[in-house]
């Protein structure tokens, strides 16, 4: 048999859940779960810390090469490379193991109960586990966009002021990327639905976030180079996730409002409403070539 797909309404079904309780929920469960194996978590925890570290070590040797890459001074970059972590963080910790797992509900027709809950099926699928130790890069981009930016305050030549409004637009700026990524994740998520099994996911999402751990500075040179700029920043629009915000933030990047840089953050504005509605048209189109595991 086929079953309709059920986005949250059920004609028999008048309740209305919290989506804040709900969410509340799976957060406690996967804490819960997380804490259950807890030296699995700690070394979880220790290895992407660790990953985090040597990152911050290799641009640190290659600054003692360098006063600067592009028009990133060495400060200016690990805000780039702080908003980069923090934004991964978010994106792992709430969205790829859920993404990771939407294949998996398929295959068992666990999918068939999502789809007679009475809550939206997409809300549900995208936020049921946590990966807890993923949040620990989160904490470590924090720590060094602090420090960074104290080191842009204090510096003899043009020491940064950082104006409310700025870091307001740089959380705005950074849920716009977090945006991108999720509906660029969760839109190839739900080809499960047509392909059965993606097992691809994780190769091309690795594929996709080479392109936004850099500068997009690095792009604009050459034909290859300018090819991958457009790609990446019109078509598949990964390269304003990080660079956006940290331009916002760092200085001499900050931008005025007819700047080359205000462009690229409406941009950024609207590649998030895109992504976000492509991934609800894709995820509704797919379902509605669901048939059950028991069809």
């Amino acid at each position: 048999m086929s079953i309709k797909p059920i986005d949250g309404l059920s004609e028999a079904k008048s309740v209305h859940p919290s989506y804040g309780k709900v969410l509340l929920t799976f957060v406690r469960n996967s804490l819960i779960r997380d804490m259950s194996f807890r030296t699995n978590f700690i070394l979880q925890c220790i290895t992407s810390l660790s990953w985090a570290l040597m990152n911050f070590g290799l641009y640190k040797i290659i600054y003692g090469h360098t006063q600067q890459i592009g028009q990133w001074g060495e400060h200016e970059f690990f805000v780039f490379l702080a908003t980069l972590w923090i934004i991964n963080s978010i994106v792992q910790a709430f969205f790829m193991p859920n993404a990771d797992e939407f294949s998996e509900l398929i295959r068992t027709g666990n999918l068939d109960y999502a789809l007679l809950k009475p809550i939206d099926t997409q809300f549900l699928v995208s936020f049921t586990r946590i990966d807890w130790s993923q949040l620990t890069n989160l904490v470590t981009g924090l720590v060094i966009l602090g420090i960074s930016l104290r080191q842009l305050a204090h510096q003899a030549v043009n020491p940064l002021t950082i104006a409310p409004w700025t870091i307001f637009a740089y959380v705005f700026f950074v849920a716009c990327g977090t945006l991108v990524m999720y509906g660029l994740m969760f839109t190839l998520a739900a080809t499960s639905i047509w392909l059965g099994r993606n097992q691809n996911l994780y190769t091309f999402w690795f594929y996709i976030t080479n392109f936004y751990r850099y500068p997009m500075e690095i792009y604009q040179r050459g034909a290859l180079g300018w090819s991958l700029f457009a790609t990446f920043t019109f078509v598949v629009p990964v390269l304003l996730v990080v660079n956006v915000p940290a331009r916002i933030l760092a200085r001499p990047l900050r931008p005025n409002w007819y700047s080359y840089e205000w462009l690229l953050a409406l941009l950024a504005v609207v590649a998030a409403v895109a992504s976000l509605a492509m991934s609800r048209l894709v995820f509704r189109w797919a379902l509605n070539s669901y048939r059950s595991a028991s069809s």
